[in-house]
C-alpha cells in the first residue's frame, strides 16, 4: 500500500510541477520578447504539458469513480496506463 501512495504522491508532484512549468511558459509567451522560433517551441512544449496534465486529471477522475461507484466508498487497485 505504501508503494501506491508513493506513486500517487510522485504523480501529484509531477502534476504540480507541470502546472508551474505551464505558467512559466505562458508568462514568457505573453511578454512578447521571444522570437518566432522560440515562441513556437514554447507553444509546442506547452501543448505537450497540457495534454499530460489532462491525462493525469482523467486518470484521477477514473480512480475517483471506481472508488465511489454504487454510492459507497470502496478500496480498489488502480493501475494507470504507465503501470504505476
Amino acid at each position: 500500500m505504501a508503494i501506491i501512495r508513493m506513486a500517487t504522491r510522485k504523480r501529484t508532484l509531477n502534476f504540480e510541477q507541470s502546472l508551474k512549468q505551464l505558467e512559466t511558459l505562458v508568462e514568457s509567451l505573453e511578454t512578447g520578447n521571444l522570437n518566432l522560433d522560440e515562441s513556437l517551441k514554447s507553444f509546442e512544449k506547452g501543448i505537450k504539458i497540457t495534454r499530460d496534465c489532462q491525462s493525469a486529471l482523467t486518470e484521477a477522475e477514473q480512480r475517483v469513480r471506481i472508488l465511489t461507484s454504487d454510492g459507497e466508498i470502496k478500496t480498489a487497485d488502480f493501475i494507470s496506463k504507465d503501470g504505476e
